[in-house]
């Protein structure tokens, strides 16, 4: 894979079709669901041996949907429960160490 096969990837990847879903509808409602997406890539030459070299990577969560009715639109945020439960627990555990 050259740099430029990357470079390629990486455009494909990161787009807006990546972030938001084809729309979905059922009884008049429609969704579009959204995610936010990081990436990160690198790459580099080396010696005789290794001529040249990249890489990339790419990490997506569910941030939630678009709920259409209508005229209304509404936002709908996606809930991460094990990072909710883990903010919750930080913050217990600080304010514990903190009254002592």
């Amino acid at each position: 894979m050259t740099y430029l096969d990357v470079f390629r990837l990486a455009k494909d990847t990161l787009s807006a079709r990546t972030v938001y879903t084809d729309p979905c509808e059922r009884d008049g409602v429609t969704v579009i669901a959204a995610a936010t997406i990081h990436g990160g890539g690198g790459g580099g030459s080396g010696t005789e041996l290794i001529t040249e070299g990249a890489g990339f990577g790419v990490c997506a969560r569910p941030a939630g949907a678009f709920v259409i009715r209508g005229s209304s639109v509404r936002w709908r945020p996606a809930i991460d429960v094990n990072r909710l439960i883990g903010t919750i627990g930080a913050v217990v555990i600080a304010v514990l160490i903190t009254r002592r």
